[in-house]
């Protein structure tokens, strides 16, 4: 049964194109009828921004599960799974925990004391202009980081479903999708932006569970026959069911991986932005829970899917496929279902992608127009829907610069990209969000340098990786100047972060305003004055 499995799908990947296209298209076609409904009410900055904060807090969570289970979750951990086994599965511990990080630490707190953007939140009780330029910038980078991730994501599946093998027709394939992207974002603002997330979250978690259930048939619906097959299919043995497969020579890259995927989604600024789209505090509290099922129950699937791809398709398969790693779910179902089931998954994939980056671009167009144009360079004093018309130029060039660098990743695992966003995130935003939100001392030094600081070792740390350079799986494969042997900077940079957040305000000439610090605490803690502050 496998080995016929194994020898048709290339074949089938190949022989129904038209099928998969006409799923996604189908797809494409409604989610933009949605966009385009959604968006007929969009006339305010608070309409672009936050969807007029009108969506009840069930919607809200699925639009929150839509949004963090991106392309990493859905196609690189199955992938990573299917090929590393144990290891594989870290991500999915890494990422659950991580969002348990960001619930219990700063998630009601941010969404109590802020009106659109994180640094909203940061510059609250800080001087406005140099907190407000460092955290849109950090923004900007975490966002433009993921993109990369959702865009190489893209282009695999894409050349998986038609056989492209060659960097020019994936690159086409990368650049259909953001200009997908961008329009999606340009018509529907965070409206249309969070029901396409409602409806891809219901399609992934729905898509998951119906190939989870499938395997475990497949196995009379016993998970320990899974593991088993996998076993026997893999070339590793017994060593897929056990830690240490993919680190276990590599230590501190595992630890450095660690500390970003638990701490970096607490400073990822368009997961926090979703919780500025309900009315009121309870709304987001409510929004939280339906999260957390939603997100718990989609990352125990992923085991079932990981070990699944492994016994059904087979690591080597999976491997030499176009896509590679990150080819393993649409592999899973061909296998399962035949092309009809490949194609609808592979749709879902698709919507997956387009819905994190769609979120990813409004928050990071947001933050360029609210926090840099408005608040930086006009000081305040924007007329009319301004902002909003340079939020709309900003997105063309997210979109521009999205497309550019998806093409220079290709063949990255997702779930691998994503985790250096993550470390970026937790080195340059996490420092400075909770000192902001706990520490009375916090000063505007402490905040710039933090941000920056963290900022700055991270992408450097990431340069002189392997990650650009040394192995055949870089970014510049054919040059070497990786000094720096962690893939991952976070073992570092997050410390940094930290520490140049405490330096720095110890090191303050000027003390900051302390009323504005107790009235922040007042505020994050109980919601007073948060609905009245949202409204201007």
């Amino acid at each position: 049964m496998n080995g016929v499995l194994l020898a048709q799908a290339p074949a089938q990947t190949e022989n129904n194109p038209v099928l998969n296209i006409s799923v996604f298209g189908a797809f494409v076609a409604i989610t933009l009828f949605i966009v385009i409904r959604a968006s007929r009410n969009n006339k305010t900055a608070a309409d672009f921004y936050a969807g007029g904060r009108s969506f009840s807090g069930p919607q809200n969570g699925f639009a929150i599960a839509g949004d963090y289970l991106s392309a990493a979750s859905f196609l690189g951990i199955v992938g990573a799974i299917a090929l590393n086994g144990y290891d594989g599965f870290l991500y999915s511990i890494g990422f659950l925990v991580a969002w348990l990080v960001a619930l219990l630490l700063v998630a009601e707190l941010m969404r109590n004391t802020g009106k659109f953007t994180m640094a909203d939140v940061l510059s609250f009780r800080l001087k406005q202009r140099p907190v407000r330029m460092a955290a849109a910038i950090t923004t900007l980078a975490v966002c433009l980081f993921y993109l990369l991730a959702q865009m190489s994501g893209a282009g695999g599946l894409v050349s998986l479903l038609l056989g492209v093998g060659d960097r020019v027709g994936q690159s086409v394939v990368i650049a259909v999708v953001g200009v997908l992207m961008v329009v999606y974002v340009l018509i529907g603002g965070m409206k249309g932006t969070t029901w396409v997330q409602i409806v891809k979250a219901f399609l992934l978690i729905g898509g998951a569970i119906a190939m989870a259930v499938w395997v475990l048939a497949e196995h009379g619906f016993d998970f320990n026959g899974v593991l088993e097959a996998a076993v026997a299919a893999s070339a590793s043995g017994d060593a897929i069911l056990a830690p240490g497969l993919q680190y276990g020579a590599k230590p501190l890259d595992f630890l450095s991986l660690g500390m970003a995927l638990v701490l970096g989604t607490a400073g990822l600024p368009h997961v926090l932005m979703r919780f500025y789209t309900v009315p009121t505090a309870k709304e987001a509290r409510r929004s939280v829970v339906w999260a957390i099922w939603l997100i718990g129950l989609f990352y125990l699937l992923t085991l079932v899917l990981g070990y699944g791809a492994g016994a059904l398709v087979g690591a080597e398969t999976i491997a030499a496929a176009p896509g590679g790693v990150n080819s393993a779910a649409p592999l899973l179902a061909q296998a399962l279902g035949g092309p009809v089931l490949m194609g609808f998954i592979s749709a879902v994939a698709f919507a997956t992608i387009l819905a994190v980056v769609a979120g990813l671009t409004i928050t990071a167009a947001t933050s360029f127009a609210h926090d840099i144009y408005a608040n930086v360079i006009k000081k305040g004093q924007v007329e009319g829907d301004g902002e909003v018309k340079i939020a709309r130029i900003t997105v063309l060039v997210i979109g521009a610069l999205a497309i550019v660098g998806g093409i220079g990743v290709q063949g990255q695992n997702v779930a691998f990209l994503v985790a250096l966003a993550f470390a970026v995130a937790a080195s340059a935003n996490l420092p400075t969000i909770l000192y902001s939100l706990f520490w009375r001392r916090f000063t505007t030094r402490g905040a710039v340098w933090s941000m920056y600081g963290g900022l700055g070792t991270a992408l450097v740390l990431i340069v002189l990786s392997p990650v650009f350079s040394s192995t055949e799986t870089s970014v510049f494969p054919g040059a070497d100047f990786a000094v720096w042997p962690q893939s991952n900077p976070g073992i570092v940079s997050i410390p940094v972060g930290f520490l140049l957040g405490w330096i720095g305000s110890l090191t303050s000439r000027r003390a900051e305003d302390r009323r504005l610090a107790a009235e922040m605490e007042v505020r994050s803690l109980t919601g007073f004055g948060a609905e009245k502050a949202a409204q201007h």
